[in-house]
């Protein structure tokens, strides 16, 4: 006579056959997601470790959103920089192709050009705000736009509109770097020299027209210095950014090494075997193809089947 089942066997079978099934599910998601869990609670004593090493993560893209940012800014700046520096370095050689005319015909036509280059130079932009305005990043930090601006106002000091805040940017835990320079600070010694001789050529000794005087020649002799020392220092500036600029990518190199090494230890706690994760998938389908098989079976045995029809 067939071996009739209890109910405590069903739901032994029933047990069984639920928790191969789960275990098919789990082995399916190691190998679809290459991961051992979906969650903290799945990596049991390793939560922890993970949870820290996930932080540090957030903490070293962080920075490395910030060091990218400032490398961009610092590559607008350098070419800012040298666009004002380029701007003294012609107007001291046109005072001396000038003087070795002896004609001044063009020369306040090309210092007038020299000028616009220095103050778009110092009126740069990027993402959309000033660079050399301080602080009021949408504050135009130069006013001025033509040589006749330099003696018009009541000083050289009025046409800057800057604060005084020089932006400081955190490279990483421990490192800062003073990324920001100033309109004022920048081109002042420039804007000078322009003045000076905007204010002869409008004054009685001008204007630079045809030949050159002896006086005229003489003055035009003295403000040259002014031109190559700003020229120089602008430069030297320059030269300072460009420090920053290897500094960042130092700190971006390192940062960048640590977030491998951070993605590599996580790794090891996360990230599923897939050949393991593949050998788990086959035998939990096995295990499920025998559940049902005996569930099956049980079925067949049903007392159902024992009593007669009618």
């Amino acid at each position: 006579m067939t071996r009739v089942a209890t109910a405590s066997t069903y739901s032994a079978v029933l047990d069984n056959l639920m928790a191969a099934q789960q275990k098919q599910i789990d082995a399916a998601t190691r190998v679809s997601s290459q991961k051992q869990a979906t969650d903290l609670k799945g990596y049991s004593a390793n939560a922890e470790t993970l949870a820290a090493l996930q932080a540090n993560q957030t903490t070293v893209k962080g920075y490395l959103d910030q060091s990218t940012v400032l490398s961009n800014k610092l590559s607008t700046q350098d070419l800012a920089l040298n666009q004002v520096a380029d701007a003294a370095t012609g107007a001291s050689q046109a005072i001396k192709n000038a003087l070795a005319s002896g004609n001044g015909d063009s020369m306040m036509q090309a210092l007038q050009g020299y000028f616009q280059n220095a103050v778009g130079g110092l009126n740069m932009k990027f993402d959309g705000h000033y660079l050399f305005s301080g602080g009021q990043v949408n504050t135009q930090p130069v006013s001025a736009t033509q040589l006749s601006d330099l003696t018009a106002a009541p000083s050289v000091a009025s046409l800057f509109h800057n604060d005084q805040y020089v932006t400081s940017n955190q490279l990483d835990e421990s490192t800062s770097i003073k990324s920001g320079f100033l309109a004022d600070g920048l081109g002042t010694p420039l804007f000078n020299a322009f003045k000076a001789i905007e204010a002869y050529d409008q004054g009685p000794n001008g204007p630079f027209t045809g030949t050159l005087t002896q006086a005229q020649q003489t003055f035009l002799q003295s403000q040259i210095p002014s031109f190559d020392t700003a020229g120089t220092n602008l430069t030297y500036t320059a030269g300072q950014n460009g420090l920053m600029q290897n500094q960042v990518d130092a700190a971006t190199t390192d940062l960048t090494s640590r977030q491998t090494m951070l993605q590599t230890l996580t790794g090891k706690i996360t990230d599923a075997d897939p050949a393991q994760a593949a050998a788990d998938l086959s035998q939990a389908q096995y295990a499920v193809q025998a559940a049902a098989q005996v569930f099956a079976s049980l079925k067949a045995s049903s007392l159902l089947t024992l009593l007669p029809n009618g």
